[in-house]
């Protein structure tokens, strides 16, 4: 298998799965308990906040561990939107972001909050312009994430920051598809609240972390007990969380080399890409990216159909967001980004990753080759107008 789909999730390192194991088969007491099998746990889990605050820039105090990049994200959302309510009640965010922003927003419509949809430009950049002139006295709270998750495009959050601290607006960013893959520093970064999770950077599922700046008003999406200083109740994933911080930890000591040597393959993937198959394109090829992530679009035929012959061959790509599968429905980043929806419709997201070598590239852009122009042959889409 040739799997290529690291931006869905990744596999497990092994380093990570040692570093769990004591706490799945020995160590497994609650760590709100108060005697000493309990303390061994609770100290498992402070040991792991602070490596995963060391690896990232910001206090332990800051970091809140959730079961999800999803639910993270909506505790960011609904936890500052509640705590600021009183203040205002409009909310902006962009037009690209993953369902767990965009359906969350659109739920706070619902429930009476107003949000604003920002467009971004061709590219895939948010237009800055647009987020200006969007802001008002009422507004409470913006959110736009740090990488795209189906194209890779990094958005300026930094300069988002600015425009936000000086008006006094709460800034949340997903940086669920850049941690690991950039350099990341959340005392530079500049956002108020950031999202991460571990299985995206080769870390256990059902462990994440939501970055919360010390002072930032956040009521909790989980009431219950005080875990997690009150803003998270339920009983930490204490294997989990260990496994996390292992992950974190060697993401980040490796980040700078792996990022090259991504972004070299990724290079290669898309020359050969262009070069060999009529009509291809990259998706938000102009701006800067992730280096492992690449949206390919192929004119007059079907993503879906993509991804299962590759499938046949033993290779593994997607549509974009694996949250979205089985959508009928064009991307709406594509859409966002004016891509046409039938050149939509034929897009596929590759994305590489720690096993990944130069021949599975040079396999799968033959592989992409041969496939779409059999399904450029027999498709009844084949000569239409994208």
């Amino acid at each position: 298998m040739i799997y290529l789909d690291h931006n869905a999730t990744t596999p497990l390192r092994p380093q990570a799965l040692e570093a769990m194991l004591p706490y799945l088969r020995e160590r497994w007491g609650n760590p709100s308990s108060p005697y000493r099998f309990g303390a061994e746990a609770r100290s498992a889990v402070e040991r792991a906040r602070a490596r995963i605050a060391e690896a990232l820039g910001c206090q332990p105090a800051e970091l809140v561990f959730c079961g999800s990049g999803t639910e993270a994200d909506n505790l960011a959302l609904r936890g500052a939107a509640q705590a600021l309510r009183g203040r205002g009640n409009h909310i902006v965010t962009t037009a690209i972001e993953h369902h767990a922003v965009w359906h969350t927003c659109q739920a706070l419509e619902r429930e009476g909050f107003r949000v604003s949809y920002l467009p971004v430009r061709p590219d895939g950049v948010v237009d800055l312009d647009a987020l200006t002139a969007s802001l008002c006295p009422e507004t409470i709270l913006v959110s736009v994430m740090h990488a795209n998750n189906e194209t890779g495009v990094i958005q300026p959050v930094e300069r988002i920051a600015a425009l936000t601290r000086e008006r006094g607006i709460v800034l949340h960013t997903d940086a669920v598809q850049s941690a690991g893959k950039l350099p990341l520093r959340l005392d530079r970064l500049g956002a108020d609240l950031v999202a991460f999770s571990g299985h995206k950077l080769y870390g256990p599922k059902g462990a994440a972390a939501l970055y919360a700046r010390q002072g930032t008003p956040l009521a909790p999406l989980i009431t219950g007990g005080d875990h997690e200083r009150g803003l998270r109740a339920g009983t930490e994933h204490v294997a989990g969380i260990v496994g996390f911080a292992e992950a974190v930890a060697l993401a980040s000591a490796e980040v700078e080399a792996e990022a090259q040597r991504l972004g070299t393959m990724r290079d290669r993937l898309e020359r050969q890409v262009v070069a060999a198959i009529p009509d291809a394109a990259v998706n938000g090829a102009a701006a800067p990216r992730v280096p492992n992530t690449s949206s390919l679009s192929f004119r007059g035929i079907d993503g879906e159909s993509i991804v299962l012959g590759l499938d046949l061959r033993g290779i593994c790509v997607s549509t974009g967001s694996a949250c979205s599968t089985g959508d009928p429905e064009p991307s709406h980043v594509l859409l966002a980004m004016g891509v046409p929806a039938r050149t939509a419709q034929g897009s596929i997201r590759v994305s590489l990753g720690r096993e990944t070598r130069t021949d599975h590239v040079d396999a799968t852009v033959q592989a992409l080759a041969d496939i779409v122009e059999r399904l450029r042959g027999i498709s009844s889409l084949g000569g239409e107008a994208a």
